[in-house]
């Protein structure tokens, strides 16, 4: 297997889901503390629409 496989092979693994996920979840966080509770529900709309453009989440 060459390593653009792997590579592809990883980024749409459950590890790297699990820390998109982690990722995602911190800058929502950061965004809600600085934008404050009012656009809290745009953060999360935002959040999860790029939750399903990355990782694996959207393809199981």
């Amino acid at each position: 297997m060459d390593l653009a496989n792997k590579a592809k092979d990883f980024l749409n693994s459950d590890q790297a889901e699990e820390k998109s996920d982690q990722i995602l979840d911190q800058t929502a966080g950061f965004a809600k503390d600085k934008l404050g509770n009012d656009k809290a529900d745009q953060v999360d709309k935002v959040r999860d629409a790029v939750d399903q453009k990355i990782g694996n989440e959207g393809t199981k």
